[in-house]
C-alpha cells in the first residue's frame, strides 16, 4: 500500500501515522509581520485630497504583493511608504477642509 503526501509539510511514519515536519513550520514563523496599513489607506480615501491618497492605496497593495511573494525587505519599504502617504494625504485633506470651511463662512452674507 503506497502512502500519497499531500502537502509539503505533511510525512508518514513507518507505522502510518502522520505527522507535522516542524522544521518547514520554524521557517514560516520567522516571517516578519505584515505592515502594509491598508485600513489606514482606505480611510484616507475619504478624504478629499484624491490624487495623493490612490497612491497610498497603490503602495499598499504593493507592500502586500511584496509580502506574499516573500520580499518582506521590499515589503517593508513599501509599507513604510503608503504610511508616509497616507498621512501626508489626511494632513492634505483636512487643509482643504479647513480651507473650504474658512471661505464659506467668511464670505457668507447675514
Amino acid at each position: 500500500m503506497a502512502l500519497v503526501v499531500l502537502n509539503s509539510q505533511v510525512k508518514s511514519s513507518l507505522s502510518g501515522s502522520t505527522f507535522f515536519d516542524r522544521g518547514s513550520i520554524e521557517e514560516q514563523e520567522h516571517s516578519p509581520p505584515l505592515r502594509s496599513y491598508l485600513c489606514l489607506t482606505i480611510f484616507t480615501c475619504f478624504c478629499p485630497a484624491y490624487p495623493v491618497n490612490i497612491v497610498a492605496l497603490v503602495f499598499s497593495i504593493m507592500s502586500r504583493n511584496s509580502y506574499y511573494h516573500g520580499d518582506y525587505d521590499g515589503s517593508r519599504r513599501l509599507g513604510r511608504s503608503a504610511l508616509y502617504v497616507a498621512v501626508a494625504s489626511i494632513v492634505i485633506g483636512l487643509l482643504i477642509i479647513a480651507i473650504t470651511c474658512i471661505v464659506h463662512f467668511t464670505t457668507m452674507e447675514f
